[in-house]
């Protein structure tokens, strides 16, 4: 029988606690949704006001992976979804994650969770900027810091502020909170900084897509600053045999990294990094006083 538990005053059934999800360190489900109501308070300003996507790997890394923007069947009334303009479909909605309720059900389906620049109160008018830095083998995230910190610089001699964190996978996300600005031209500007990058270190950066060209290099990508994109949030575990969390980290850690393993944080060592750090991305929730201007 699914045990039912009661969360913030919703009735949620939550399944398999014992089943191994990640299966390199045995993590059940029960510990990953564990997690989740321990981290609620610094990850749900990430999520809150943003329409969800789930990468959903409900056995585990090898097993079934899929990618879902539409709410699952299933989804209990009281779980808020918004109206997301899609060409193919105008009368898309997706979920939103706003409390812990929702949260819990959400990773009792076994997710990724995936968010866009922009809120659903303003579609396509983001109030960030990323770029996902992703090493093409034998490059790693070692070579990742190195382009973080030249695009740190150069995002500072626009006056805008740089936070970075782990993908969780192989590289760095980095993101700079904006104020609202159409999400075409925080492409644009995100496509020039990839192309500058790549001019000025040519033996390091890529800022095409095409494979042959990323062995040994890191490919900027600046696609997700899209309006139709999405990136993984902080805080959120991928899907990997290890519960390996995409986790923010200081300059200094960046700065400092020699061995691709001191920047691999698993499920285990969020705790304590809140407890010492708290949310270092906290600047891309906090509003207009954090916010900068593209030039």
């Amino acid at each position: 029988m699914t045990p039912i538990t009661e969360v913030a005053g919703r009735r949620i059934a939550l399944s398999n606690l014992e089943k191994v999800i990640h299966p390199a360190t045995g993590t059940t489900k029960g510990e990953l949704l564990h997690y989740y109501a321990t981290v609620v308070d610094a990850l749900l300003p990430h999520l809150r006001d943003r329409p969800l996507s789930f990468l959903r790997y409900p056995d585990g890394p090898d097993g079934q992976l899929f990618f879902t923007k539409n709410p699952p069947p299933g989804t209990p009334g009281w779980v808020k979804t918004a109206p997301v303009p899609r060409s193919e479909d105008p009368g898309t909605r997706q979920v939103m994650v706003d409390g812990l309720a929702s949260l819990m059900w959400a990773a009792n389906l076994v997710v990724e969770f995936h968010t866009p620049q922009w809120r659903a109160a303003a579609p396509a008018v983001a109030d960030r900027l990323v770029l996902d830095l992703d090493p093409g083998a034998p490059a790693t995230v070692v070579e990742c810091c190195r382009v973080a910190a030249w695009l740190r610089r150069r995002l500072a001699a626009d006056g805008l502020e740089a936070y970075a964190k782990t993908s969780g996978a192989k590289g760095l996300h980095l993101y700079a909170p904006l104020e609202p600005t159409p999400s075409e031209r925080v492409s644009a500007y995100a496509r020039a900084l990839a192309v500058e990058a790549e001019a000025e270190l040519p033996e390091l950066v890529v800022h095409r897509m095409a494979k042959a060209l990323r062995p040994g290099k890191v490919f900027v990508d600046h696609s997700q600053n899209s309006a139709a994109k999405t990136t993984a949030a902080p805080y959120t575990l991928r899907a990997r045999r290890e519960p390996a969390v995409s986790t923010p980290v200081t300059w200094e850690e960046v700065a400092g990294c020699g061995d691709p393993a001191q920047l691999v944080f698993l499920l285990p060592d969020i705790g304590p990094r809140l407890r010492r750090y708290g949310d270092l991305l906290a600047p891309l929730t906090a509003g207009p006083p954090a916010a900068g201007r593209l030039p």
